[in-house]
Protein backbone atom coordinates (compact mmCIF):
# COMPACT_ATOMS: atom_id res chain seq x y z
CA UNK A 1 0.00 0.00 0.00
CA UNK A 2 1.06 3.34 -0.95
CA UNK A 3 2.73 5.45 2.16
CA UNK A 4 3.16 9.82 1.83
CA UNK A 5 4.81 11.50 4.17
CA UNK A 6 4.90 15.10 3.67
CA UNK A 7 6.65 17.42 4.67
CA UNK A 8 8.29 21.09 4.56
CA UNK A 9 5.92 23.25 5.78
CA UNK A 10 6.84 26.32 8.18
CA UNK A 11 6.10 29.99 8.66
CA UNK A 12 7.47 32.81 6.35
CA UNK A 13 7.04 36.57 5.38
CA UNK A 14 5.12 38.04 2.68
CA UNK A 15 7.24 37.11 -0.71
CA UNK A 16 8.85 34.23 0.78
CA UNK A 17 9.65 30.88 -0.57
CA UNK A 18 9.35 26.99 0.96
CA UNK A 19 9.63 23.60 -0.76
CA UNK A 20 7.55 20.87 0.49
CA UNK A 21 8.41 17.27 -0.09
CA UNK A 22 6.46 14.04 -0.30
CA UNK A 23 8.21 10.57 0.35
CA UNK A 24 6.39 8.34 -1.57
CA UNK A 25 6.96 4.10 -0.49
CA UNK A 26 5.18 0.91 -0.69
CA UNK A 27 4.45 1.73 -4.53
CA UNK A 28 5.80 2.90 -7.47
CA UNK A 29 5.81 6.05 -8.52
CA UNK A 30 5.21 5.11 -12.40
CA UNK A 31 1.71 3.86 -11.72
CA UNK A 32 0.52 7.28 -9.76
CA UNK A 33 0.01 10.55 -10.50
CA UNK A 34 1.20 12.67 -7.43
CA UNK A 35 -0.76 16.02 -6.45
CA UNK A 36 0.04 18.74 -3.94
CA UNK A 37 -3.38 20.05 -2.12
CA UNK A 38 -3.97 22.60 0.28
CA UNK A 39 -7.13 23.36 2.83
CA UNK A 40 -7.45 26.67 3.72
CA UNK A 41 -8.92 27.17 7.49
CA UNK A 42 -12.72 26.39 7.70
CA UNK A 43 -12.88 24.30 4.90
CA UNK A 44 -13.48 20.27 6.19
CA UNK A 45 -12.44 17.37 4.50
CA UNK A 46 -10.86 16.24 1.37
CA UNK A 47 -13.81 18.18 -0.47
CA UNK A 48 -12.66 20.85 1.07
CA UNK A 49 -9.09 20.74 -0.61
CA UNK A 50 -7.90 22.81 -3.43
CA UNK A 51 -5.73 21.06 -6.11
CA UNK A 52 -2.65 23.68 -6.16
CA UNK A 53 0.11 21.02 -8.79
CA UNK A 54 0.00 17.16 -9.73
CA UNK A 55 2.70 15.42 -12.11
CA UNK A 56 2.43 12.36 -13.66
CA UNK A 57 4.91 9.44 -12.20
CA UNK A 58 4.94 7.98 -15.67
CA UNK A 59 5.54 10.69 -18.33
CA UNK A 60 6.27 13.53 -15.80
CA UNK A 61 3.28 15.63 -17.13
CA UNK A 62 2.59 18.63 -15.01
CA UNK A 63 -0.36 20.56 -13.53
CA UNK A 64 0.10 23.87 -12.22
CA UNK A 65 -2.43 25.77 -10.67
CA UNK A 66 -0.56 28.91 -10.58
CA UNK A 67 2.55 30.45 -11.93
CA UNK A 68 4.35 30.76 -8.58
CA UNK A 69 4.56 27.05 -7.80
CA UNK A 70 6.48 23.92 -9.57
CA UNK A 71 6.29 20.72 -8.94
CA UNK A 72 8.98 18.10 -9.79
CA UNK A 73 10.07 14.73 -9.22
CA UNK A 74 13.06 13.85 -7.24
CA UNK A 75 15.90 12.55 -9.19
CA UNK A 76 15.50 9.44 -7.00
CA UNK A 77 12.29 9.19 -8.47
CA UNK A 78 10.82 8.23 -4.79
CA UNK A 79 9.71 11.69 -3.71
CA UNK A 80 7.94 14.89 -5.12
CA UNK A 81 8.94 18.45 -4.51
CA UNK A 82 6.23 21.46 -4.70
CA UNK A 83 8.44 24.64 -5.36
CA UNK A 84 6.36 27.62 -3.96
CA UNK A 85 7.86 31.35 -4.40
CA UNK A 86 6.27 34.66 -3.35
CA UNK A 87 4.31 33.19 -1.28
CA UNK A 88 1.26 35.65 0.11
CA UNK A 89 -1.00 35.49 3.29
CA UNK A 90 -3.81 33.86 1.39
CA UNK A 91 -1.46 31.00 0.52
CA UNK A 92 -1.64 29.82 4.20
CA UNK A 93 -2.83 26.57 4.58
CA UNK A 94 -2.50 22.83 5.42
CA UNK A 95 -0.53 21.54 2.57
CA UNK A 96 -1.37 17.19 1.41
CA UNK A 97 0.72 15.70 -1.42
CA UNK A 98 -1.55 12.67 -2.56
CA UNK A 99 -1.55 9.70 -5.10
CA UNK A 100 -4.10 8.43 -7.42
CA UNK A 101 -4.10 5.40 -9.20
CA UNK A 102 -3.95 6.84 -12.28
CA UNK A 103 -0.83 8.13 -15.07
CA UNK A 104 -2.76 10.61 -16.65
CA UNK A 105 -3.09 13.76 -15.16
CA UNK A 106 -5.74 15.38 -16.99
CA UNK A 107 -8.23 12.67 -15.33
CA UNK A 108 -7.80 12.94 -12.04
CA UNK A 109 -5.83 16.80 -11.19
CA UNK A 110 -9.20 18.35 -10.95
CA UNK A 111 -10.79 16.52 -7.80
CA UNK A 112 -9.55 15.69 -4.62
CA UNK A 113 -11.94 12.83 -4.00
CA UNK A 114 -10.13 11.34 -6.77
CA UNK A 115 -6.77 10.61 -4.92
CA UNK A 116 -7.21 6.85 -2.63
CA UNK A 117 -3.77 7.91 -1.11
CA UNK A 118 -2.80 11.02 1.81
CA UNK A 119 0.05 12.05 3.76
CA UNK A 120 -0.59 13.90 7.01
CA UNK A 121 -0.53 17.43 5.56
CA UNK A 122 2.63 20.24 6.37
CA UNK A 123 1.28 23.68 7.40
CA UNK A 124 2.02 27.18 5.83
CA UNK A 125 1.36 29.76 7.30
CA UNK A 126 2.61 33.50 5.59
CA UNK A 127 2.16 36.62 7.36
CA UNK A 128 1.77 40.36 5.66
Amino acid sequence: QLQLVDSGGGSVQQGGSLRLSCAVSGGYLHYVVIGWFRQAPGKDGVKGREVVSCISGSDGTTYNGDSRFTISKANANDAVNLQLNSLKPEDTAVYYCAAAKSRSVQDVCDNALKFSFWGQGTLITVSS
